[in-house]
């Protein structure tokens, strides 16, 4: 597991509950692996958006991804994108069988379910590439 590097955020992934938080902790790994193994982006910052865990390319090649778990919705997390973007409706496009949909803001993913890593893989990694892919448009 990748260290947390603030522990503010470490404190809030220890107060998820336990499904929840391996739930959590799989998804943050996730997206730290695809920020490092996509060409153009690296390492990111892990910080607060909104009350959530986000992670943001500090050169700006991308938009933030946040992930959460609510004690609202107790038996999924979700992973948030830009609602500003066109990313979810072509996520929704690619892979419509692979998460439910919040709107054009979310994947929702329920605990009891298997990720889909390699769909999960692909819009993390397009997100963090957003704003360099739109540029080479």
């Amino acid at each position: 597991m990748t260290p947390f590097r603030r522990d503010d955020v470490l404190a809030r992934f220890d107060a998820y509950p336990p499904t929840a938080r391996r739930r959590m902790l799989a998804l943050r790994e996730l997206v730290l692996k695809t920020a490092a193994q996509t060409p153009g982006v690296g390492a990111v910052e892990e910080t607060w958006k909104w009350g959530e865990p986000a992670y943001v390319t500090p050169n700006k090649a991308g938009s933030t991804v946040r992930i959460e778990w609510k004690p609202r919705a107790p038996e999924q997390v979700a992973v948030y994108f830009n609602c500003q973007t066109t990313l979810v409706a072509t996520f929704r496009q690619l892979f419509p069988h692979d998460f439910r949909f919040e709107g054009n803001r979310a994947l929702v993913l329920d605990l009891a379910q298997r990720l889909p890593l390699d769909s999960l893989a692909f819009c993390i990694a397009a997100s963090f590439t957003y704003h360099l892919n739109k540029a080479s448009r």
